[in-house]
């Protein structure tokens, strides 16, 4: 009579059994930022042996230096050259717009946006313009804190663009926010920015007002 309690008690826990066993089988939906370090230097990876991509070395490097990486450049599609002769200095400001885009994820099929100066398509008549200087990288508040305001990458390419230029700029996450979240960026992330210089102006030369 005993036995039937035990027959039972296994048809009882048997359906249990297997659905922990499904349970735990059962993969989680992958995260949007999966092997983000990976697919980050990948690609970057994958931009410096494409002979159609320009690559810059970053502002705060010299070429004759050894052990120059890959990460150590930034890598410009160039989409429309200007009309201009001068590159900006560090100590030279510019009219400038922007928008910034992470690589694709399973969220974002174009990257997503972290920030921008204009809205759809880039239209020089409509695109919204800033003034900044270049040396503006890294600012010294009274207290004697140093912060910085754009990455390495990005000053590298103000540096490197004339008026008129239109360039779209893949920044290494060495040369932006490296292994750091910073805001809605998350760490190892290549930025991928579309810039436009609308003009470029040394010190002490005048230009109109900017908003």
């Amino acid at each position: 009579m005993k036995n039937w309690k035990y027959i039972l008690l296994s048809v009882i826990l048997f359906p249990l059994v297997g659905m922990v066993s499904s349970c735990s089988e059962e993969t989680e939906p992958e995260s949007e930022f999966a092997d983000w370090q990976a697919k980050n230097e990948a690609y970057i990876n994958k931009l410096a042996s494409d002979p159609g991509i320009k690559k810059i070395l970053t502002y705060t490097k010299d070429s004759s230096q050894e052990g120059l990486s890959n990460s150590d450049y930034i890598y410009v599609d160039v989409l429309e050259s200007g009309s201009g002769t001068e590159t900006a200095l560090f100590t030279d400001s510019v009219y400038y717009t922007y928008r910034g885009r992470l690589l694709p994820s399973k969220s974002y099929a174009n990257g997503y946006v972290f920030e921008e100066t204009f809205l759809g398509d880039f239209d020089w008549s409509t695109a919204g313009m800033k003034k900044a200087c270049v040396s503006w990288n890294t600012v010294t508040t009274s207290s004697g804190t140093t912060t910085s305001l754009w990455t390495d990458g990005f000053c590298t390419a103000l540096q490197n663009m004339k008026k008129g230029d239109h360039w779209l700029v893949y920044i290494p996450h060495q040369l932006a926010y490296g292994e750091s979240t910073s805001s809605s960026i998350p760490a190892y992330s290549t930025l991928v920015f579309e810039i436009a210089i609308a003009d470029v102006w040394h010190p002490g030369e005048s230009r109109p007002a900017f908003k």
